[in-house]
This record gives C-alpha cells, structure tokens and sequence, in this order.
C-alpha cells in the first residue's frame, strides 16, 4: 500500500495552517498579525490580504486542532465532489466574505478557519443530491447549527459565532448554487 495526496486543497491548507502556527512560534508571535485581520488599510497590499489570510492563522494549538479535525473530515467529501479548484474558490470566497463583514459590523480582530468549517459542514449535506431537491440532511443541520449559535452568541468570549454563521451561509448558498445541471 502506498499513501496518497487524495485531497490536494484541503491537505495543502491543513499543512499551511500547521506551518503557520509552528513558525509564529518559533518566531515569537512576529508572524501572526499576517494571518489575524484586523483594520484594513488600502495603501497597505499586506492588510489587504489578511481578508483572506486570517483564515490561516490560530490563536492557540486547540483552536488550530479543533478546526482541522473538521476540515480533514468533512474537506475531502468535498473537494471531491466539487474538485480541487472550486473547493479552493469557495474556501478563498468564504474568507473574502466573512473578512468584510467582519470589517463592517465588528471593531474586532478575525483569525481562523472555524468560517471555513463551517462552510463545509453545510456544503457536505448536498453531496448527494439530485436537482430539484432539497436534503433533509441540510435543513436539520441548519436548523441545529443556526440554533447552536444564536445561543452561543449571547456568551461573551473570543468566539466569532458570526464567522461561523457566515461561513454555513456561505456553504448553503454554494450547495445550492453548484448542484448537477448548475455549472
């Protein structure tokens, strides 16, 4: 038996995470504030990219592990249904979004992929699906996720619930959008 690269995107950006945070820590947290959004500048290409960027970057090894536990998981179903280079889109997109909202709503820094996850826990639900139908899968796994972050919002922690709203927004309009027939 030989081992085998099956899912290029979410592996990639599993190992970039990894690497991130080993060398933030090795370098002292110098390298972090590249991969955590905060206010953006425009005259600033750096800034700018930390609406994608803070995807990448995690504040702590149970943050990071917790996040890519799902994304190993539910990453590959994925990406091999939708392939490598729309897996890689809806990934960058969901950063994209959830960095501006962030940015419109929020005074408050933004790092993680927990927007991502939960971007794939919805899109996994339509991975068997036929156009015309809805996944029973998909409302009750909305409905439990919404419900779960409503309650989690009104605690008051380092929790973005509304990256995690966003990114299962994010999913459910992709799971839609890229059903059979739709290109």
């Amino acid at each position: 038996m030989k081992l085998k690269f099956n899912s290029p995107v979410i592996l990639g950006f599993s190992l970039l995470c990894v690497a991130v945070f080993a060398l933030d820590k090795i370098m002292a947290g110098t390298l972090m504030p590249y991969f955590t959004l905060g206010q953006v500048s425009t005259s600033s290409v750096a800034s700018i990219l930390t609406l994608f960027t803070h995807v990448i970057g995690h504040a702590s090894i149970e943050h990071l592990m917790g996040n890519l536990t799902f994304i190993l998981l539910l990453g590959p179903i994925v990406e091999e249904k939708y392939g490598d280079s729309r897996t890689l889109f809806m990934i960058l997109i969901t950063a994209l979004i959830t960095g501006i909202l962030n940015l419109l709503f929020f005074h408050t820094g933004l790092m993680g992929a927990s927007g991502v996850v939960f971007m794939l826990i919805l899109l996994v639900s339509f991975t068997n699906t036929k156009s015309g139908e809805i996944p029973v899968t998909f409302i009750l796994v909305a409905l439990l996720f919404i419900g779960k972050e409503v309650i989690e919002s009104l605690n008051t922690d380092q929790i973005s619930q509304f990256a995690h709203v966003i990114g299962g927004v994010c999913g459910s309009v992709f799971g839609f959008a890229t059903r059979p027939g739709k290109s």
